[in-house]
C-alpha cells in the first residue's frame, strides 16, 4: 500500500494560528515579574495556549536562556511549541531544543526593527498573533483570543462564543451573543452579557472590587469578581440559576441578585 493513502496516519504541511511571545528583554526576573504582575488575576487566561517563542527584537549581541523562558511560560500554563528568530540568531537559539519556526505576522510591531512608541496601544498590550508554518499540526488548535488595550473604553462583542475563546477588555465588556461552554470572558471593569452565560465571565481582574457581571441568563462554569470566585462545584440557588442577575462583590463575598427587568 502506498504511504500516502495510509488510513492510519498523513504527514502534510500547513499552517496554525498561535500566539508569539515577543521578547524584549534578557532581564529573566523582570520577564517573570511582569508575567506575574500580568496574568496572576487570570491564571486561567492563556491556560493551555501553544505560543511561538520571538527573539527577534532582540539586539544582535543579547542572548536569552529560552529553556528558562520556557519555564517562566510554563508557570502560566502557556505551552512553547517552538523559536521565531533570525538567522543569526540560530546558532545560540538551538540549545533549547525547541524547532524553528517561520511566522508570518499579523501585528505591524512583531519585526525587529518596529518602534514601541509608534505603535498603537492596542499592540503594545497584547500578545500578537501570527500564523506559524509546521510539517504537521500540534495535538489540538489554540484557542482564539481577543483583546481590547484602550483604558476606560468598552468593548462590545456581537458574535457567540465558542469553546476556547477568550476574550479580555481593558474596560467594561459587552457581550450580545451566548457565551458557550469553556469559552471566557475577562474584563478590568464590568460585564454585561445579553445572552446565556455558560462558559467563564471575570471582571475587574485587576482589583477592582466595584466591578460588576450583569447577565440575562446565568449558567456560569465559573464567575469571579476581582479574584474572588464561584465554581459550579457550588451549585447557585433556584432562584438565579437560568435567571437575569447581577453579581457583585460585598465584603469580600460574591452576591448574586435576580435583576428585575420588568
Amino acid at each position: 500500500m502506498s504511504l500516502k493513502k495510509s488510513p492510519f496516519f498523513e504527514l502534510r504541511s500547513g499552517s496554525v494560528d498561535t500566539l508569539l511571545f515577543v521578547v524584549k528583554t534578557t532581564d529573566l526576573d523582570a520577564l517573570a515579574n511582569e508575567l506575574t504582575r500580568r496574568f496572576e488575576a487570570t491564571p486561567e487566561f492563556f491556560a493551555g495556549d501553544v505560543v511561538a517563542i520571538d527573539l527577534r527584537r532582540l539586539a544582535e549581541n543579547e542572548r536569552v536562556s529560552l529553556a528558562d523562558i520556557a519555564k517562566l511560560l510554563d508557570s502560566v500554563r502557556m505551552r512553547p511549541v517552538g523559536v521565531v528568530a533570525d538567522v543569526a540568531q540560530h546558532e545560540w537559539a538551538t540549545a533549547a531544543g525547541l524547532p524553528f519556526l517561520e511566522a508570518r505576522d499579523r501585528r505591524a510591531n512583531a519585526s525587529k526593527g518596529a518602534s514601541d512608541d509608534a505603535a498603537p496601544a492596542a499592540i503594545q498590550e497584547a500578545l500578537p498573533l501570527a500564523e506559524v508554518s509546521a510539517v504537521t499540526p500540534p495535538q489540538s488548535e489554540p484557542a482564539a483570543a481577543a483583546r481590547a488595550s484602550a483604558p476606560s473604553q468598552t468593548l462590545v462583542i456581537d458574535k457567540p462564543l465558542r469553546s476556547g475563546q477568550q476574550i479580555y477588555a481593558k474596560g467594561d465588556l459587552v457581550v450580545l451573543g451566548l457565551v458557550s461552554y469553556g469559552a471566557e470572558v475577562i474584563a478590568e471593569g464590568n460585564i454585561h452579557i445579553y445572552a446565556p452565560l455558560r462558559g467563564r465571565a471575570l471582571a475587574g481582574v485587576h482589583g477592582n472590587h466595584d466591578a460588576r457581571i450583569f447577565c440575562t441568563c446565568l449558567e456560569p462554569e465559573l464567575i469571579s469578581i476581582a479574584g474572588i470566585y464561584r465554581t459550579t462545584e457550588n451549585p447557585l440557588p433556584a432562584d438565579v440559576l437560568g435567571k437575569s442577575v447581577q453579581i457583585r462583590l460585598e465584603q469580600e463575598k460574591l452576591m448574586i441578585e435576580p435583576l428585575r427587568l420588568t
